[in-house]
């Protein structure tokens, strides 16, 4: 730890873990198919922590964090690390190596489902959620952590464990997920799980740790006074344990809020507030008792975004809050687990948008140079503010925002919509779809390489696309899904493919950012005003329809999705740069529609990651991303179809979201839990508040290799057509299929299509009667 009197440290709160070169993607892959040794995963692991925590070191940090890698998600990591195992998986711990046993409840098999796959709170990154149960017993399992710090000491660096704190763990968790057991507090399991960290914070501070970093990012979102209370008493216990490292509590992702002045009454020794999030103003934090005593990591560098800080406001900032925190650490308000690695190695990205750019290492650099200017002083390089980088605004594009008005958010009323299409489509009851993309093939992904390196004419790289397209058509019809879609063979990601096609967006060649286990993206950047040169996906959607007698989907990615995963522009309020976005995917649908496309799938599964955490702000948020989405659908005719595909958020939500789309059908991530989707629904179908459109809960995990029998698939099925009727009801996953094997993806969707017809007939059956 930095002591005070040799000025002002410098910090971090969490790096990249799947290696600057995605070695550990390659690594995971390779070990799941059986091509590489187990030693040489764990070998693999080991460098990327090694050079990490070296290179962390050597940029002049003054205290360095661990226990951030993971080989597949860390709250996982934080779950075992306190020994909380399903019941359900318990069975097979036995015989398992403990790697294989981790990625058993990460993965699952095809007669056991993983843990289900959450958004972790506003951010795009999903972890697999621990289940507890009222039995829940906890213990200790520290060798991963302790290994790490026994390595990094011997190497000369005292390293800053990183533990999710005890009540955002219980928090981030699932319950009710035994048969037989309802849902219960999580919280109640608090008073067996204290004592364990109690013993973990012992064996550290026996290892000669000074510090240890407790999580707590779910006290960034509204909380009850009664959990507020119990946030109290953990800290009170945990500061007062009698052998311990100093504590620093984090609170990432926005507003610490109320847990500040908690933590300011407990005898922890240091408070991280993310500040890039959400400005404290510095008179208000003098205003709360005992704030001097603490140590304040001011996270004044976002750990969510890639523009660099502007140094002369942060530091003058910084010299604000020095006045009332004189013990001040510069850190980041978040980890960096968010962004990509390294911005130096995008070539071909402009020198205008790079030079206003920050990827982990320069938001590194950036967080020990304003430690050492608010030491030793601004240099002269200091003292002469940069020029402000302003982009060419498009008049045209702006205008047009300017011009929306009410009525192009609006369509025909449902009913008037639903005859029109009935007419027109003429599809059966429960129809069964899937959610686009299909299991990308090795061609297709060359054709696509050869065509960006030249190798390849546009005209033969079509072919190759076209003969992908057909062949995923012929698969549809001979399984007998009622909707197809063309299985999106041109796109490498849902959000790239439009951004590359796009003006106002820059794509990047290396930035890739971990989503979950293995899976990584490369989110674009949103740094000038957005249009459509051109058509982007009508042509092989018009193409697809040309070989069937069936509806083909068109698929198109959402404004407010296309922004929670860009990293965006901050001259200009969001809601303004989603509608430049929107009007530009209407522009698309509409060329759909001309392009004799029935039915079209605007997809927003991440409508709410940029909800606000706290209430104050969410109306307003969900007012602009909901006129977003309807300016971007509301210029097709009552006759076309429009889906959309968004993600489950929790029971007392997710009917108003849905109704407030005004999708004629929308599908939702639920599979995992389906159980309180169709009891939401149920509840409010009862107090006269229950869907009124068409609705396509998730019958199966797309990203899980598990293959579902026809038996469960068909007892899923019925309990929603109970909820929504079978008049309103559709079949489908709860994904998209690009992860999947065809020998997965095949039984699946013939088991979809087998459970869809049986409901069908039921209901059939039960008219006539």
């Amino acid at each position: 730890m930095v002591n005070v009197t040799d000025g002002f440290g410098s910090s971090i709160l969490g790096y990249p873990r799947i290696g600057e070169h995605r070695q550990l993607k390659r690594a995971l892959e390779s070990y799941w198919h059986g091509t590489l040794s187990r030693d040489e995963l764990v070998a693999t692991g080991r460098e990327i922590q090694e050079s990490q925590y070296l290179e962390l070191a050597a940029t002049g940090l003054t205290q360095v964090p661990g226990n951030t890698f993971s080989f597949y998600d860390h709250i996982l990591d934080n779950a075992l690390l306190f020994g909380a195992v399903p019941k359900r998986f318990e069975p097979y711990r036995e015989g398992l190596h403990p790697l294989d046993f981790y990625f058993l409840m990460a993965r699952g098999r095809p007669d056991l489902p993983p843990l289900e796959l959450v958004k972790l709170l506003n951010t795009p990154y999903h972890y697999r959620q621990p289940e507890l149960d009222t039995d829940t017993e906890f213990s200790l399992h520290p060798e991963a952590l302790l290994d790490e710090f026994d390595r990094a000491k011997a190497a000369g660096i005292e390293l800053r464990p990183v533990v999710l704190g005890p009540l955002s763990l219980l928090l981030l968790s699932k319950t009710g997920h035994v048969p037989g057991q309802t849902e219960f507090d999580k919280l109640v399991l608090l008073d067996k799980l204290l004592p364990v960290y109690e013993e973990l914070f012992e064996i550290l501070a026996k290892r000669g740790a000074t510090c240890v970093q407790l999580d707590e990012p779910c006290f960034t979102s509204d909380r009850s006074p009664s959990t507020m209370e119990l946030f109290e008493k953990t800290y009170q216990r945990l500061s007062k344990a009698p052998l311990r490292p100093r504590m620093l509590v984090t609170g990432q992702y926005g507003d610490f809020g109320e847990a500040i002045e908690i933590l300011c009454r407990t005898s922890v020794e240091a408070i991280g507030l993310d500040l890039a999030s959400y400005r404290v103003v510095p008179e208000e934090l003098a205003k709360i008792p005992g704030i001097r005593r603490k140590r304040l990591y001011a996270g004044v560098i976002s750990g969510t975004n890639v523009w660099r800080a502007d140094r002369y406001v942060t530091l003058e900032y910084l010299n604000a809050l020095a006045q009332v925190c004189p013990d001040m650490v510069v850190s980041t308000g978040a980890t960096l687990l968010h962004v990509p690695y390294d911005v130096l190695v995008e070539y071909e990205l402009e020198g205008p948008v790079a030079d206003r750019l920050a990827f982990a290492k320069q938001k590194v650099l950036e967080v020990v140079s304003l430690a050492k200017a608010l030491t030793e002083g601004p240099s002269e390089k200091w003292r002469k503010r940069p020029t402000s980088v302003h982009f060419k605004q498009k008049h045209a594009v702006r205008q047009r925002v300017y011009a929306v008005t009410p009525q192009m958010r609006v369509r025909e009323p449902y009913e008037t919509r639903k005859l029109a299409q009935q007419a027109k489509l003429q599809l059966p009851l429960v129809p069964a779809t899937t959610l686009g993309s299909f299991p990308q093939t090795g061609s297709a992904r060359q054709a696509r390489h050869d065509l960006a390196q030249g190798r390849l004419s546009y005209e033969e790289y079509r072919k190759r696309i076209e003969a992908e397209i057909e062949a995923t058509i012929r698969l549809q019809e001979d399984i007998g899904l009622d909707v197809l879609v063309h299985g999106e063979h041109e796109r490498n990601d849902m959000i790239q493919y439009f951004a590359e096609l796009l003006d106002g967006f820059a794509t990047t060649h290396f930035g890739w950012v971990q989503v979950y286990g293995s899976r990584c993206v490369r989110p674009p950047i949103v740094y000038g005003d957005v249009s459509r040169p051109e058509a982007m996906s009508v042509s092989w959607t018009a193409y697809a329809q040309s070989l069937t007698d069936k509806p083909v989907k068109g698929m198109v990615t959402g404004p407010v999705t296309m922004l929670a995963r860009s990293f965006v522009r901050q001259d200009q309020p969001l809601y303004e740069t989603a509608d430049q976005v929107a009007l530009a995917i209407r522009d698309e649908v509409v060329d759909l529609e001309k392009a004799g496309i029935a039915i079209i799938q605007v997809d927003e599964p991440s409508i709410r990651e940029l909800l606000p955490l706290r209430k104050k702000g969410q109306a307003e948020y969900l007012r602009w991303a909901v006129g977003a989405f309807k300016l971007a659908t509301s210029g097709v005719k009552p006759e076309t179809q429009i889906h959309t595909h968004i993600g489950y958020s929790s029971r007392t939500d997710v009917v108003e979201a849905i109704e407030e789309l005004d999708a004629d059908v929308t599908a939702i991530v639920a599979t995992r839990s389906i159980e309180w989707v169709l009891e939401a629904l149920k509840e409010d179908c009862a107090e006269g508040r229950g869907l009124t459109h068409g609705v396509g809960p998730g019958v199966y995990e797309s990203r899980s290799a598990r293959i579902p029998d026809i038996d469960e698939l068909d007892e899923l099925l019925t309990a929603a057509a109970e909820a929504v009727t079978p008049e309103r009801l559709w079949a489908n996953p709860d994904g998209g299929l690009k992860t999947r094997h065809h020998w997965q993806l095949d039984p699946s969707l013939r088991n979809l299509v087998a459970a869809a017809r049986r409901v069908r007939r039921r209901a059939e059956a039960a008219r006539t009667d």
